[in-house]
């Protein structure tokens, strides 16, 4: 079977274009079908992560200083089925400063500007408090993260981790622009100007 290239998109785009490219015709039980193997074979390999993974430079760090600020939410918006995400996350201790269960990932087939909004629904309900532009912030380190948060309504940190440089994260519209993680410090000051937390005013980051 000829597989879609990856190219950072979703994991449920990948697996229509597959399907696609492959002359079968798509039905209901495909993607979940796909899901429940792709979880499994990552789950087999789940070891290699210990000896071949990579956390990003104070990513640890970042969140567990976010996680401080009054009354911030953490999740994750990922490309990557649930499973595997919650994997990864588990592998560097990320999991502990996440709230999973309110996240979007990439086995649900929405563009990712939507899945912010079903991301901030899910909050809503889990927490009682309404998630909007005015305290959501994405944290994302290319320009289809800052198109999502301009058309998803959150404010946008953008991290030039490689993916894409300061100029063009700045060009693409982000609030914020940041070298890296390194300085948990910066990343929360960044999140409590952008929530107005920072005056106590109980903003969330998201």
């Amino acid at each position: 079977m000829k597989l879609a290239p990856a190219m950072g998109r979703p994991d449920s785009e990948i697996i229509f274009e597959t399907l696609a490219v492959n002359g079968i015709a798509v039905q209901d039980d495909h993607l979940p079908r796909f899901v429940e193997a792709l979880t499994a074979a990552f789950a087999a390999r789940r070891r290699r992560l210990d000896k071949e993974g990579r956390m990003m430079p104070g990513a640890k760090d970042a969140l567990k200083a976010v996680a401080r600020l009054d009354g911030a939410v953490q999740s994750v918006l990922t490309g990557t089925i649930k499973g595997n995400a919650a994997h990864k996350l588990a592998a560097f201790g990320l999991d502990r400063h996440l709230d999973l269960e309110i996240g979007g990932y990439g086995e649900e087939v929405y563009p990712k500007a939507t899945l912010l909004q079903v991301a901030q629904g899910r909050a809503k309900d889990k927490y009682g408090a309404a998630f909007t532009a005015a305290n959501t912030v994405l944290v994302g380190d290319s320009a289809r993260d800052v198109q999502a948060a301009r058309i998803g309504g959150a404010a946008m940190v953008a991290v030039a981790s490689g993916r894409a440089t300061v100029s063009e994260l700045e060009e693409a519209g982000a609030d914020l622009v940041l070298r890296d993680l390194t300085n948990s410090s910066e990343v929360v000051a960044a999140v409590a100007r952008l929530t107005g937390s920072g005056s106590g005013s109980g903003g969330r980051a998201g």
